[in-house]
């Protein structure tokens, strides 16, 4: 890539401590001087000197113009960005770039235009090649761009570090659109986190904002889910605002009947005749959404003994089936115990497994039935409030739990420990749980116990209130 790169002969000289490659005496001067002018930079004829190891030198190289020996055009018109490459790097890395530079039917040009990637994931693409995954920055903004390039051109650990992100970075806000691009990548692993994000949380999942960006086919999977843990009024109400996004995108005017038109067979999928009939007739049935004969035939199903056929399906969804942690053994009740005054019962939690807390189970009255009310509150190593209910409920003076939860599930990520938390208001006693168990296994989940400092009315890990964690998983 030299002064020289065209002479037949190469004579090897020895410096101390340097090895130079030269033609003639005059030429190892000329390299000497040429150096000494560059003060060993990266422009200079022994840069190599300053990186010992291979992979240093390959740094150097990412996006830089020397010893370039190809460019790519990136990005849509407009938006393109000129970027160096080095054929041989991008080869090993890549067996499209293999065949594209080496192949059969390698074309030997010194541009490629690549309208259908954008700059910045096409640098992250290269970046992997002169770099190891554990270096690539990847970021909310980009990762699906990224992944779509290194899907386009195979390079595998960069799609599985990319689809990694994804599943840690997965919540019930962008649950619906990796949905859609999980399917559209052909990530089965990725696409059956997302179902686990949207079955648990599915109302925060229909609420969400890229709700409304998923494609029609999405969108239908979506809504034969059986699975769903939502209201059908809020289905119904996430289906027509996703119509009204649909009718923004292809131009038309977002009227009820443009809605229809656009959800087409889709709207059967929305289990109407599921509804108790007061969220049917005084919501659905004057929205406008339905044909007279439509609304005419529910209001038939729900109240005369010969029921129409409808094309809705009628069933309700069965939803998920909650599982609970006990971690103690048995439990009791004195005289003197266990007793409220507004101070806090607390337990610290971890988890192996991705899960969702819908609430908590709770000991009621030792003495008979009583009301109590409950503030629950979960946060996130102690600090960070994830969910918080106050919620009144009654027991019946046995030592049943009971269950109280939060308005939505919340998303409980692995090997992090959480703070699960109550303040009962009640004048009677009640039950509290003994011989507690620091680890127990639920199904595929393990739970491990530690004693919260925010505990003031003596629960720990050994005995006390909150027997139960109520999940999702």
């Amino acid at each position: 890539y030299g002064d020289f790169k065209d002479k037949n002969i190469i004579y090897l000289t020895l410096f101390p401590a340097k090895k130079l490659a030269t033609v003639t005496p005059t030429a190892v001067q000329q390299y000497q001087q040429q150096n000494v002018r560059n003060n060993n930079t990266i422009q200079g004829c022994n840069w190599q000197g300053l990186y010992p190891t291979i992979r240093e030198r390959n740094t150097v190289m990412f996006n830089n113009e020397l010893m370039a020996d190809i460019h790519f055009v990136v990005g849509p018109p407009g938006g393109t960005q000129r970027v160096p490459g080095h054929k041989y790097v991008l080869a090993v890395g890549s067996s499209v770039f293999h065949a594209m530079f080496y192949g059969e039917l390698a074309e030997d040009k010194d541009e490629i235009r690549i309208p259908d990637v954008e700059p910045a994931s096409f640098l992250a693409m290269l970046k992997y090649d002169f770099m190891s995954t554990d270096e690539i920055d990847l970021c909310a903004d980009t990762v699906l761009a990224t992944l779509y390039a290194a899907k386009k051109y195979i390079v595998p650990h960069l799609a599985r570090a990319c689809v990694n992100f994804l599943e840690t970075s997965l919540s019930a806000r962008n649950a619906c659109v990796l949905l859609s691009q999980s399917c559209l990548f052909e990530e089965p692993d990725l696409t059956q986190r997302c179902w686990e994000v949207i079955d648990a949380q599915a109302e925060l999942a229909l609420r969400s904002e890229g709700f409304c960006d998923i494609d029609a086919q999405t969108l239908e999977s979506i809504l034969r889910r059986e699975t769903l843990n939502a209201k059908e009024m809020v289905v119904l109400e996430a289906a027509l605002s996703w119509a009204e996004a649909e009718c923004h995108r292809q131009e038309l005017q977002p009227s009820i009947e443009n809605k229809r038109l656009v959800l087409g067979k889709n709207i059967y999928l929305i289990r109407i005749p599921a509804m108790a009939l007061d969220d049917f007739a005084n919501g659905v049935a004057q929205s406008g959404v339905l044909t007279l004969n439509e609304t005419n035939d529910i209001f038939l199903w729900y109240t005369a003994a010969k029921k129409p056929e409808l094309k809705f399906v009628c069933k309700p969804r069965k939803g998920l089936t909650p599982q609970r942690c006990h971690r103690f053994q048995s439990c009791a009740y004195r005289s003197n115990q266990w007793r409220y005054r507004g101070r806090c019962d607390s337990i610290q939690f971890a988890v192996d497994k991705r899960v969702f807390i819908a609430g908590f189970g709770l000991y009621g009255s030792s003495c008979g039935s009583a009301e109590y009310q409950a503030k629950i509150e979960l946060k996130r190593q102690g600090s960070v409030t994830l969910g918080v209910a106050i919620i009144k409920y009654f027991s019946d003076g046995s030592s049943n739990t009971f269950p109280v939860f939060f308005e939505y599930p919340v998303q409980i990520e692995p090997d992090t420990f959480y703070t699960a938390s109550v303040v009962l208001d009640g004048n009677e006693l009640s039950y509290f749980g003994q011989e507690g168990m620091t680890e127990v296994q639920c199904g595929k989940v393990t739970f491990q116990f530690q004693c919260s400092s925010d505990s003031t009315n003596g629960t720990g890990v050994q005995g006390g209130q909150i027997p139960e964690l109520i999940f999702y998983a």
